[in-house]
């Protein structure tokens, strides 16, 4: 066997093999840089190539962690301070009450003012902001708040208030959330700006958009048990170009956008004995 002739194939085929090598590696190293270039575009450049308006004052939210909190149990002694309705609690933790005498939401101008209604008929009322109105199935949607911040969309962190033709509240439901706790470990969470961005660059800000809120919340992370534990989390509220209005949600800790599914929750069991009655009316 002729070892030098077999010794120079090798040299030329590892030759070969490392020029390959090389420039595979290259290559994947061009591809990193310009993903890193593409990554730091800035969001006033993506904004003006898609025509989306974005002009709003940054949120600083340097308290902004996770919370948990455990479903509230209601009673019948607690709930009898509540007046004119008659309540009916299922499985401990939700509420659904009849008014006896229905209760105008409207004011002298024909607004919307549930502000006296939350704050005499609901249990812990002022615990719950508004969030939506929809006059067509003629009831609005209350979110718990935590922190000052609204919970959003947690079956269990909700009133649903109905009204008639009158305008005048004639039920409604409610679940709670009780003995919150903050996480004491601070963690780096997308920012306002980072939020907008990453929204626009996934392709969910559509052409001609305007940006018109961005406002800090919570959303869960474990809906269903008894023990919730909620992320921080972005609202961004968009107006397209037709004048219609779409709301966008992101975890401000994974980056990951919330698409809400708010269905019939199943009521966890939680020592569950009997529907209980309570009949209230004003003195």
């Amino acid at each position: 066997m002729d070892w030098n002739k077999t010794k120079t194939i090798f040299i030329i085929v590892f030759s070969i093999l490392n020029i390959f090598l090389y420039s595979l590696y290259v290559q994947q190293l061009t591809d990193a840089q310009n993903v890193q270039v593409i990554s730091k575009t800035s969001i006033e450049e993506v904004m003006k190539q898609e025509n989306i308006t974005y002009n709003l004052p940054q949120v600083n939210k340097n308290d902004y962690s996770s919370v948990t909190a455990t479903i509230k149990k209601f009673t019948k002694e607690e709930l009898e301070t509540l007046v004119s309705q008659s309540i009916v609690i299922e499985n401990n933790t939700h509420i659904e009450s009849d008014m006896n005498t229905a209760i105008a939401i409207q004011n002298d101008k024909g607004d919307f003012d549930f502000n006296e209604f939350m704050m005499k008929y609901v249990w812990h009322g002022n615990e719950y902001t508004l969030w939506e109105v929809n006059q067509e199935e003629q009831q609005a949607t209350f979110f718990q708040m935590v922190n000052g911040e609204p919970i959003f969309y947690s079956p269990n962190a909700m009133v649903v208030v109905h009204w008639n033709d009158d305008y005048e509240v004639t039920h409604y439901e409610q679940r709670m959330l009780e003995k919150f706790s903050t996480e004491s470990k601070k963690r780096d969470l997308m920012t306002q700006d980072e939020a907008v961005g990453s929204l626009a660059t996934r392709g969910y800000l559509k052409q001609d958009s305007k940006v018109l809120s961005v406002t800090p919340g919570y959303s869960s992370l474990v809906p269903l048990t008894e023990i919730q534990v909620f992320a921080p989390t972005w609202n961004i509220r968009v107006e397209l170009k037709d004048g219609s209005i779409e709301e966008h949600f992101i975890n401000a800790i994974e980056g990951k956008v919330i698409d809400f599914q708010l269905e019939k929750v199943d009521e966890p069991q939680l020592d569950v004995d009997v529907d209980v009655d309570v009949d209230v009316d004003e003195e």
